[in-house]
């Protein structure tokens, strides 16, 4: 073995065990006096005047940031029943500095960009954090969805001839599968 390979060989062993005590941290809960406890459910629609938004005991509250970058943990669908009818909605569980729960009706821009976006990434892609974005439409009640991975947009269109059960049930297998690692 040359020298630079052994002092090359050295500077990785350093790097991964400093990598490896940074995981550490964060793995870590945050001490002291902090509001970031328990889930955090954040409504993915334009109902109240924001792209999405919060709900404490019945007052919404606007989420301001433009974006939720996190470990998409799980993806869901769930019966519901909203202003007295059954409806469905989309649940995607985001682990960032807290727990996310990220809600919206099944049929929406926003779930369908959504579910398009993770059914084209790979589970190794969504082992990563992801970010996901509310972009508003030209209507104010249409909501899209854009999903980045680093700094790439993942670029997932759809049309009126799209299976959604399809669709849906690779996503789901994705994110079930980065999840394994």
């Amino acid at each position: 073995m040359t020298q630079d390979t052994a002092q090359l060989l050295a500077a990785l062993t350093r790097q991964e065990q400093l990598l490896q005590k940074l995981l550490a941290a964060l793995d870590k809960p945050r001490l002291g006096l902090h509001s970031d406890v328990g889930t955090c459910k954040i409504y993915c629609n334009r109902q109240h005047s924001s792209l999405w938004y919060t709900l404490s005991h019945g007052e919404a509250t606007a989420v301001n940031a433009t974006g939720l970058t996190g470990y998409l943990k799980e993806l869901r669908f769930e019966q519901a029943e909203r202003r007295g009818k059954p409806c469905h909605k989309l649940l995607a569980t985001i682990a960032a500095d807290r727990v996310y729960i990220l809600e919206a009706g099944h049929d929406t821009h926003f779930s369908k960009g959504l579910l398009m976006a993770l059914a084209s990434l790979s589970p190794q892609h969504l082992a990563q954090p992801i970010t996901i974005q509310p972009v508003a439409g030209d209507d104010e009640s249409v909501l899209f969805c854009r999903v980045w991975t680093g700094s790439e947009l993942v670029k997932a269109p759809y049309s009126e001839d799209t299976d959604w059960r399809q669709i849906s049930k690779t996503a789901l297998a994705h994110v079930r599968a980065a999840n394994q690692f």
